[in-house]
């Protein structure tokens, strides 16, 4: 028999992969899962990706759910076993761009390369025809431009080794040169800076697409709406929006096909002032902002000097920076907006490339068209024109033609893929001050959060997006939660820290300080507590360094790597691993570890209980030292977590079964109950953190625990509300006024429960 689905209480994600997490990997893990007290299953996307694809998110064919994973049936199984629990599913879709790296695997684009303007796919995408003199499909796709005198043709189809284009029909007579002059596409170095389709940021392997259209949002989401139609879903998440040529109408679209009653979150990454805007039709974000709340909190401001002044040269301009991506990374997109101004205003000015550039630098969010930040836009123009008088021409140009439907939507979009390549792909990468703080949605500028702000925020959550998710880690972090709060725990030994990396560069000497103080920060993250580097972390810290030292841009790049300083990196770690300072970041790391463990088992309490529906991310019920993905999509070791809930010894999990549990016992307080602060008294106040949520639970947690006093805990008191409060965690049950020492005396938090509640 079919329990009712609850509404969504709490999530798993899981990362949905053919060579390990099938539909039918998920159903075996559902008793695991509903033991655990989770109430929905949260996939990443399952529609047909490109073969072998350990992520989704470079879907081929929207219309039909992935053979590899299992097919419609293996999800079809895999709702019906939810169900039977009185578990559901939620699923990740990808809305704004499709996977063409293997064109042949993506019908809808290989038709358009196949008929060019004639296919009927062709209004699907978002093609810049004007590109090409003749009106033919610009693809970056070779080593360099002359590689097209090696195509041959086989069959249908115009080979260049093992990549293939299609050939029109009544085409194919002649040779490959003739034979490919014929087509609807012409293939140009991948370096040529010339696009002819909008992309995924700059990622040529994703191809836009035009979900304005309501004949493409109706194909592209036919599969989705079966799902719904058929009971098989409860949720969607919704990737990336501000992709979208209209976001609002977009989710309005999405909204009327799953029903009123399914939840719905969108990645809408929202800077640290901006709220989101209130007549979206979804429960809430995707939880970064909620991300940045909480890992502030541990951030100790008593070391902002000594770690300002430690990464004073690692300090990039992000403006310059915004610039840069908007003019040499982006630069087919800028050329593309600037010939649509110029289209609709009548006139052209050399300088519009500049304009536009200066004016996206300006602009402190993703995109500034929705209602609530309506004073955005018109702000960053009179600081453009502020900092920049000179291009007041040019700049008027742009606000002529944005008042034209096609010229305001592409600012938008290249304004969010202006500020994701900047600021989360490049300074995230360079700013070495604490790189915890550098996280999707992170603002590293503000050294923490004060108690205040933080009870303010989540009064303001509970009141407005009481159901929107909450998360500490997901596929997109940059680092794991756990490695997050271990490199946290440096804001309290600030100066000793400097220090140490001053030793420590003088014996082991990195290629550059700024680079080394920002992979010093990482390796510490990760650091074995019994200093065993074995050869899986030894590759994974190296694999993490190409990636982070290429982001940044400083030294060496996607494009062009630097050979030699790489090589000077990967030999640099080595000779911190085998050398003689091993022993000593052992013993320094041993230090810190205690204290990192508090942070990270409070602050999953923390996200499990404030305002909001938390996710946990797969394998982060436990300690996870995953850094950047790929790492965290490794395989998860679901038979130890397992054991550890059955015996409920480790203490992350036993916070997340009792936190979880009390949520499905007690819905209506989490979901709907209100956030009261609760304020501590005594010398360490400032390192306790309480709240209530509804009536009948009570959360105390505890902060900065590396430069707690004792005795100053011992004098620290929290008075309870009045009735009996007994512990989730432990059992134990008070009542009054009680010690903040005698409340952590087991475990770094408190899940207070009231005895009539």
């Amino acid at each position: 028999m079919t329990v009712p689905v609850s509404p969504v209480v709490a999530t798993y994600r899981l990362q949905m992969r053919s060579d390990g997490m099938t539909f039918d990997d998920a159903l075996a893990l559902l008793p695991y899962l509903d033991d655990l007290g989770v109430s929905h299953l949260y996939l990443s996307p399952v529609l047909t990706a490109v073969t072998g694809s350990t992520h989704g998110y470079d879907v081929t064919d929207p219309t039909a759910v992935s053979a590899e994973l299992g097919g419609p049936e293996g999800f079809s199984r895999l709702s019906a076993a939810a169900r039977a629990r009185g578990m559901g599913l939620v699923v990740d879709i990808v809305p704004n761009h499709v996977g063409v790296e293997q064109p042949e695997q993506n019908p809808w684009w290989w038709d358009v390369l196949t008929h060019g303007r004639a296919s009927r796919f062709a209004h699907f995408f978002d093609i810049d025809w004007d590109l090409d003199p003749d009106g033919r499909i610009v693809l970056p796709v070779l080593g360099s431009d002359s590689d097209v005198d090696d195509l041959a043709v086989d069959g249908d189809v115009l080979r260049l080794g093992d990549r293939t284009w299609p050939i029109r029909p009544g085409t194919g007579a002649g040779t490959a040169a003739e034979v490919y002059a014929r087509q609807a596409y012409r293939l140009t170095g991948w370096q040529s800076g010339s696009c002819g389709y909008r992309r995924f940021f700059s990622i040529t392997s994703l191809a836009a697409v035009r979900q304005e259209d309501l004949d493409v949002f109706d194909a592209s989401h036919a599969e989705i709406a079966r799902w719904f139609r058929n009971g098989l879903v409860d949720g969607l998440r919704v990737d990336h929006i501000d992709g979208l040529t209209d976001p609002a109408g977009y989710l309005v679209r999405l909204r009327e096909l799953a029903g009123d009653d399914a939840w719905i979150v969108a990645e809408k990454i929202l800077a640290a002032d901006e709220p989101l805007d209130p007549s979206l039709p979804i429960a809430g974000t995707t939880g970064y902002d909620v991300l940045r709340e909480i890992g502030g909190l541990f951030v100790d401001p008593d070391g902002a000097a000594a770690l300002t002044e430690l990464a004073r040269e690692t300090h990039s301009d992000a403006r310059e920076l915004k610039i840069k991506a908007a003019t040499e990374t982006l630069a087919s997109e800028l050329a593309r907006l600037c010939r649509a101004i110029t289209r609709a205003a009548g006139d052209d000015d050399p300088a519009l490339p500049a304009a536009v550039a200066q004016l996206l630098s300006h602009a402190g969010v993703y995109r500034t068209d929705y209602p609530v930040l309506a004073a955005t836009l018109p702000e960053a123009i009179n600081q453009t024109l502020s900092t920049a008088p000179e291009l007041a021409s040019a700049l008027q140009l742009v606000v002529t033609a944005i008042e034209q439907p096609e010229p305001a939507a592409r600012l938008q979009q290249l304004c969010g893929a202006t500020t994701a390549k900047a600021i989360e792909d490049t300074l995230f990468y360079r700013d070495a001050r604490l790189v915890s703080l550098n996280e999707v949605g992170g603002t590293p500028e503000r050294f923490g959060m004060s108690t205040a702000e933080f009870h303010q925020r989540a009064v303001a959550r509970a009141r407005d997006w009481p159901a929107t998710l909450v998360t500490l880690s997901t596929h997109d972090t940059k680092r794991g939660e756990d490695v997050r709060a271990r490199i946290t725990v440096l804001s309290q030994r600030a100066e000793h820290w400097a220090q140490r990396v001053g030793r420590w560069n003088t014996v082991c000497v990195p290629p550059d300080e700024g680079t080394g103080l920002f992979l010093w920060q990482n390796i510490i993250g990760v650091w074995p507590t019994a200093g065993d580097v074995d050869d899986a972390v030894r590759a994974r810290l190296h694999s993490y360094a190409e990636k982070a030292i290429r982001e940044a841009e400083l030294h060496t790049d996607w494009e062009q790597p630097d050979r030699e300083f790489e090589d000077a990196v990967h030999d640099w770690i080595d000779a911190l691993i085998d050398g003689p300072i091993a022993a000593e970041i052992t013993t320094f790391v041993g230090q810190l570890d205690e204290a990192a463990r508090c942070d990270a088992v409070a602050q999953k309490l923390l996200a499990l209980t404030v305002p909001g529906i938390p996710d946990i991310y797969q394998g982060t019920e436990l300690f996870d030292d995953s850094l950047v993905d790929p790492d965290n999509r490794r395989p998860v070791d679901f038979a130890l977590r397992q054991r550890e809930l059955d015996t409920l010894n480790h203490p992350k999990i036993r916070v997340v079964a009792a936190a979880l549990r009390s949520r499905r016992e007690r819905p209506a307080t989490y979901l709907s109950g209100d956030y009261t602060p609760v304020a501590a008294d005594g010398p360490a106040a400032d390192h306790v953190i309480a709240f209530q949520r509804g009536t009948d639970v009570l959360v105390v947690v505890p902060r900065w625990t590396l430069k707690l006093n004792e005795s100053d805990c011992a004098e620290t008191t929290l008075a309870l509300p009045a009735g009996d409060w007994t512990d989730r965690l432990t059992g134990r049950t008070w009542s009054g006024t009680v010690a903040a020492n005698t409340l952590f005396a087991e475990l770094p938090g408190v899940l207070l429960e009231k005895a009539d509640g």
